[in-house]
């Protein structure tokens, strides 16, 4: 039998240069793996650098400072005339981002080592694949390695009575890009998504309409936040539509026509646009996994053992591709751990120190269990609540919305979740997943001194109630 002929070997190639291949990539390399990662678009960074995390993030930033330019400077006795934004120029800035942030990526692979191979995968069996390059039209070049690790990622979730065109009715990559700003934009789906979008475009002008057909916003938030989340963005001028059932839609020149279904009764409702934002679903499309017979649960998602490995030998998959949360730094982790455990080491992932945030105004952050988690285990547990208004950093920024919560073991006092919503949640979150991370108790966060004035103080004085209220 003649062996194939094979454009190089590798120890391990890495399917996805998103921040669970390519964090997954440059470990490999470390541990002295001769590694390669195959990514299919232009630049590396996957959905998370390009269309998502970060462009998101950066449309947020310029959007909130245009709001408080508008509208949020007066409290601090600064009085602006004729504020205007450059749509344009905030787009780019935004790429210029995105780009940068991208060549960085592709530096650190080339320096850590790893060959960046771009192209579509597709395997041919547990240790070898085929790549084509999309801009060519040679043959597919071949792959084989010692092991295959499968980050591709995920992508977004159409209606099927409502599917994406890239107008008038869009996922998160072309919300990320509007030319203009859309009069009325609806949002089906009351997620992080969502709502982060959503906010860009009303800040920036839009009348939007959330429409979700679950009693609230943010489903996996700890009720009490999720609640106090839903008053502040309505007061920041977000619509939301709760209870609610799209059940059908029409496209017109114009724009679109939704059909809803709620207490009220049946009703129409008319936007320019519409992003739909109801989730999103493993990226495994055109990947092979059914010729090599790689086992999928039954919402699609690959089936991994303990050491992230598939019911194929030597074929392993992270990140969006299963079952989890679907974030960018549970991905990372992933990879880190995955790469571990085929060199022998032991890699781990603690998934009850994995913080989630929403990066809305004012931010949400938590880690750990929610209050209501706990209620359906019947934990015997203690919480407590403080509000940044009792802060002196919060009141000095004007933004005193909010508060910490912490939920702890009544007896052996051990931190079991935070929530956070107020301003710099996201930071904040940081102390708390290390509390867990390190089943720190509350008397432990009590006792860390944090610089006064700080709005991590208020972190501090949870622990401190609920310590009290423990003895």
């Amino acid at each position: 039998m003649i062996s194939p002929n094979y454009d190089d070997k590798f120890d391990l190639i890495v399917i996805g240069a998103g921040p669970g291949g390519y964090v997954a990539a440059i470990r490999a390399a470390e541990l002295g793996m001769k590694t390669a990662c195959i990514e299919r678009d232009a630049r590396p960074g996957g959905v998370c650098l390009n269309v998502g995390c970060i462009p998101s993030k950066a449309l947020l930033e310029s959007s909130e400072y245009y709001r408080l330019a508008k509208d949020g400077l007066g409290e601090h006795a600064i009085h602006v005339k004729e504020v205007s934004i450059d749509l344009a120029a905030l787009m780019e800035r935004k790429e210029k981002i995105v780009s940068g942030l991208a060549d960085n990526v592709g530096k650190l692979m080339e320096q850590s080592g790893v060959r960046l191979i771009r192209g579509a995968a597709r395997l041919k069996s547990g240790a070898e694949i085929e790549v084509l390059d999309p801009g060519q039209a040679n043959a597919p070049r071949r792959y084989s390695a010692g092991a295959l690790l499968l980050a591709t990622g995920s992508e977004p979730v159409p209606l099927p009575f409502l599917s994406f065109d890239g107008e008038r009715v869009v996922s998160s990559t072309e919300a990320l890009k509007f030319e203009s700003v859309p009069k009325r934009l609806g949002i089906v789906g009351g997620g992080y998504i969502g709502l982060e979008l959503g906010s860009v475009w009303s800040r920036l002008g839009s009348e939007v309409t959330v429409i979700e057909v679950l009693p609230r916003i943010a489903i996996t938030l700890d009720s009490q936040v999720g609640r106090l989340l839903e008053r502040m963005l309505r007061r920041e001028g977000l619509n939301f539509r709760l209870r609610t059932k799209l059940t059908g839609a029409e496209k017109a020149e114009s724009g679109v026509k939704l059909f809803l279904d709620s207490d009220g009764g049946r009703e129409e409702a008319e936007f320019d646009r519409v992003l739909v934002a109801v989730g999103r679903k493993p990226l495994t499309e055109s990947l092979g996994l059914d010729e090599i017979g790689i086992r999928l649960d039954s919402r699609g998602f690959v089936t991994v053992d303990e050491n992230y490995r598939t019911n194929v030998p030597d074929v392993y998959a992270i990140g969006d591709l299963i079952p989890g949360p679907m974030l960018a730094h549970k991905a990372s982790a992933e990879g880190r751990a995955a790469v571990e455990r085929i060199a022998g080491l032991a890699g781990e992932v603690n998934y009850d120190a994995i913080p989630s945030v929403i990066y809305t105004s004012p931010e949400a952050a938590s880690v750990g269990k929610t209050e209501d988690e706990l209620k359906k285990l019947g934990a015997d547990y203690g919480s407590a609540v403080y509000p940044f208004s009792g802060t002196g950093r919060a009141r000095c920024l004007g933004q005193t919305d909010g508060f910490v919560k912490i939920l702890a073991h009544r007896r052996s006092g051990r931190v079991l979740g935070v929530h956070i919503i107020g301003p710099r949640a996201s930071e904040l979150i940081a102390e708390c997943v290390a509390a867990i991370e390190f089943r720190a108790s509350v008397k432990d966060l009590s006792h860390i001194i944090h610089a006064h004035p700080t709005l991590s103080e208020a972190v501090h004085e949870s622990a401190a109630m609920l310590l009290s209220a423990s003895k």
